[in-house]
């Protein structure tokens, strides 16, 4: 089990490089990430974007241009064309998105002609290090559904179980958020969490212990989970923060930064390939943290699919 970021890293580090698809790749940030995924022997890399900006971009951080095949793109909808295309060839394992719109990005990765649609949604699971908790938190949705049904929410359970399970959790604790730790008929989201307990204890979610609905102090806390009398095999052991919508888990994951002082990363998964969306504002060690997030996903899926 993977229990913070620099076990992550040099886990990777380990595996030998994949090789990346950084779509938008004017970014000169995204280019900083690169290339020091690219000096820990984590990543070789396409940039696509446009050639003159890039070349500017590389001289500026003094990185010779043959560090990396660069590949020209006029439009965001070229770039994201020919970057999903490196994929679908097999040339990369993996995409990092630049200056494009997330958008543009994801209707080619939808697009069928390439073949990286998997048939499941795409939802994005970020990964929490925070310096009050002993390992990392998965939290899932917050940057890419943005109100969930029933049956989406299953979906974005099992893409997040599978990630909890590359990182080496054999059986993932699954929360299930609400407001409130108990079944409330004027409250929708904890209707949902306690179906998805009961869909999880019938085999219909496999992998994994979910229980719901959980607030999040006794999803994470022993200790308010035994005041609360809650008995789950969940509470204050969660691996899995389910959220129920896109702003309760923007909020959260932005509150574990800026306010505990803690580093996030982040892949969208459920196509063949993990995505890197970042935001522009995220730290360095951020973006750094994505990356290695994305190429151990992108290993263990090669893996499997062998």
């Amino acid at each position: 089990m993977i229990r913070n970021f620099e076990e992550l890293a040099s886990i990777t580090r380990s595996l030998g490089k994949v090789t990346l698809s950084l779509v938008g790749a004017e970014d000169i940030e995204a280019i900083k990430a690169v290339k020091n995924a690219k000096d820990n022997g984590i990543v070789e890399a396409y940039l696509v974007g446009e050639m003159k900006v890039i070349e500017e971009n590389l001289k500026t951080l003094n990185i010779s241009s043959s560090e990396f095949k660069c590949v020209d793109a006029a439009t965001q909808e070229e770039a994201s064309e020919i970057g999903v295309r490196l994929v679908s060839e097999g040339k990369a394992h993996m995409i990092m998105k630049g200056l494009v719109k997330t958008s543009i990005l994801l209707k080619e990765v939808l697009n069928e002609e390439y073949g990286l649609r998997t048939g499941r949604i795409l939802s994005h699971v970020v990964a929490l290090q925070v310096p009050s908790m002993d390992r990392l938190l998965l939290l899932t949705d917050g940057g890419m559904i943005i109100k969930p049904t029933l049956e989406q929410k299953v979906e974005i359970i099992n893409n997040a179980v599978e990630v909890a399970r590359r990182l080496g959790i054999d059986e993932p604790k699954v929360a299930c958020l609400a407001a409130v730790e108990v079944v409330n008929p004027a409250m929708e989201d904890t209707i949902d969490c306690a179906i998805l307990s009961k869909m999880n204890a019938r085999g219909q979610i496999k992998d994994c212990i979910v229980d719901g609905p959980l607030a999040l102090d006794n999803a994470l806390s022993e200790r308010a989970a035994r005041i609360k009398g809650i008995n789950s095999l969940v509470a204050g052991k969660a691996d899995i923060l389910v959220v129920p919508d896109i702003t309760s888990g923007n909020l959260l994951g932005k509150s574990a930064v800026y306010l505990a002082g803690g580093v996030i990363a982040g892949i969208v998964v459920g196509a063949r390939a993990p995505i890197v969306i970042v935001s522009r504002a995220d730290t360095a060690k951020s973006k750094f943290y994505s990356l290695c997030l994305g190429a151990m996903f992108a290993h263990r899926r090669g893996n499997n699919d062998e």
